[in-house]
């Protein structure tokens, strides 16, 4: 990680919560904080108290400070302007209870081996730093307190190399004016050595890791607002920690021992009683599942019942056709006599719904076992699959259109019912149906089914599916099969899905996408949502009849809820 921009760390941070993508940048900048914040609050534990605000708050405002900066950019300019504020807001909050400690600290604090120039700089470099402009502050920050090159401050501030040291230049001619202003003078070279050897100064050890924990865990618990509170509460220094000790001593001695034996034993019963908590939740799990394992035996054996039955029939209907089609010389059928044609194909008809009802069975048994997560299950899902289209591949060879549709209906059946489990558990939040769904979508024979469940899951709210509907690329499918899966996502209001119809209205090399657009987007456009009318109007000039006829009835909602936009593009369409 330590070849990544601060940005494309705070990405990952924003994202996917990567902690040890906030680590690094914690890692990378402590010193330079807390040197900062040292500076201006004069306290080693008020500078780590200040330090802390401050990557605290950036955990906080990691998104939006992310999306504002450039990518290979650095957070040096964005840290100091809010160690400056975090600062001053600590010191106008603690200056009269912590005057007269402050003032004995920098006694003990001051550094003897720095040059008197130093002291001079010292209490108003950052507010000179920060009466610079955003782009100066930021090259001078990263030149002397982060040490880092020309390149790489061209390369952070989107500049080239020149620009970088002039802009540096030009914020060390402005510092010294700043400092002029205020009666202290120095050369450029000499305020240059003087920041670089004294401005950024190592911070405690553990500093580091102990902001890291509290900022992670503030973002989750508390705000920034009340991280300072508490440590602020807690800031004392070694001198006001030993004298209340000494005094709590003398006042109430032992009686200190009584209460820490009763809050450790108060503590060990809220432990034992959080332990036990879970594990009565787990004993209610158990036997709500032991419940529903039961009711799902029961089910299975009614279906394996009602199977048996068909196949039993099944078998009876084919003995029957075999004795109608059977010996001429029988003794139960005279040679001359001619057997109806309308009771053979009633036979046939007859076995034929016997079997294709078993078939069906068997389906929709199969889904409910891959929604069970059963070992095989889904292999076996997948197995049904290829054998139907196996099927359909073999038989469907010379049959008309008509036929050839009542072919497909029929041999898919199972397949179709199966998933039909599947998604509506899914839909339920199961698991393992979710799990069979994204399988499936890898699965050419399964992958139609899949999206369809996709595109009732997006419909619900989920937001995985709805993910995986409009980036399609990524997980190894197009657009194409997934655009008319946004449809329940899209009349539900969602925007995401709504934003991914109008991008396909915007692209011209989808133009064969735009009539499933057009249907898609005709609710939401009625409702009044601009992005969907404008998508609308956009997909107004094709010359596809079909196109246009869905674009226009799609318009014709929007118009009668007065959208002036629709309206107006109707009548455009209506004169052409």
């Amino acid at each position: 990680m330590h070849d990544r921009s601060d940005i494309q760390l705070l990405q990952d941070y924003a994202v996917t919560g990567s902690e040890a993508a906030f680590r690094e940048l914690v890692t990378r900048h402590t010193d330079f904080v807390f040197s900062a914040a040292l500076r201006q609050v004069e306290s080693p534990d008020l500078a780590g108290d200040v330090a802390q605000s401050v990557f605290t708050d950036l955990a906080r405002k990691a998104r939006p400070v992310a999306e504002k900066m450039p990518g290979q950019g650095s957070l040096a300019g964005w840290l100091h302007r809010s160690t400056r504020y975090a600062a001053l807001n600590h010191l106008r909050d603690t200056r009269r209870r912590q005057s007269n400690e402050r003032q004995a600290m920098e006694q003990l604090l001051t550094n003897t081996g720095s040059a008197p120039d130093w002291e001079h700089i010292k209490p108003v470099l950052d507010e000179a730093l920060d009466s610079l402009g955003d782009e100066d502050r930021e090259a001078l920050l990263l030149r002397y307190f982060k040490n880092q090159d020309f390149r790489a401050i061209g390369l952070a501030l989107g500049t080239s190399d020149d620009t970088a040291q002039k802009r540096v230049s030009r914020a060390v001619d402005r510092l010294r004016d700043y400092f002029s202003q205020r009666h202290v003078t120095i050369g450029a070279s000499g305020l240059v050595g003087l920041i670089s050897a004294n401005a950024v100064q190592s911070a405690p050890v553990g500093l580091a890791a102990a902001i890291t924990t509290a900022a992670l865990a503030g973002t989750a618990a508390v705000s920034t607002s009340t991280v300072i509170a508490a440590t602020k509460t807690i800031a004392m220094t070694t001198l006001q920690k030993t004298l209340v000790t000494a005094a709590l001593t003398t006042a109430i001695g032992g009686g200190i021992y009584e209460a820490h034996q009763a809050a450790r034993l108060r503590n060990q019963n809220q432990s034992l009683q959080q332990q036990l908590a879970p594990l009565a939740d787990q004993v209610q799990q158990l036997r709500q599942q032991r419940d529903l394992a039961a009711s799902q035996q029961a089910s299975l054996a009614d279906e394996l019942a009602k199977s048996k039955s068909n196949e039993q029939e099944l078998l009876k209907l084919r003995n029957e056709i075999t004795q109608l089609r059977g010996n001429p010389a029988s003794d139960s059928m005279p040679a001359n006599t001619m057997i109806p044609t309308a009771q053979v194909e009633t036979t046939r008809t007859s076995a034929a719904s016997a079997e294709q009802a078993a078939r069906e069975a068997a389906g929709r048994a199969l889904g409910r076992a891959v929604v069970r997560g059963d070992a095989g299950a889904f292999e076996n899902l997948l197995a049904e699959s290829k054998g139907e289209h196996e099927s359909y591949s073999t038989n469907q060879t010379g049959l008309d259109d008509a036929a050839r549709r009542e072919l497909s209906v029929r041999t898919f059946a199972p397949i179709n019912l199966a998933f039909k489990e599947i998604a509506e558990a899914a839909v339920n939040g199961s698991q393992p149906a979710l799990d069979a769904v994204i399988r499936a979508i890898q699965t050419p024979e399964l992958h139609s089914l899949a999206t369809q469940s996709l595109g009732l899951l997006a419909g619900q709210g989920n937001d995985q599916a709805l993910e995986m509907l409009i980036h399609p690329e990524k997980y190894g499918f197009t657009l194409s099969s997934t655009v008319n899966n946004l449809r329940l996502a899209a009349e539900a209001g969602n925007q995401k899905a709504i934003d991914a119809l109008a991008a396909v209205a915007q692209n011209p090399s989808q133009k064969a996408l735009w009539l499933m657009a057009a249907d898609n987007l005709a609710k939401a456009a009625a409702d009044g949502n601009t992005v969907a009318v404008d998508a609308l109007i956009t997909m107004s000039s094709s010359t596809n009849r079909n196109v246009q006829r869905a674009v226009a009835n799609a318009l014709q909602g929007a118009a009668a809820n007065q959208n002036v936009n629709a309206a107006a593009a109707l009548r455009a369409m209506n004169s052409q």
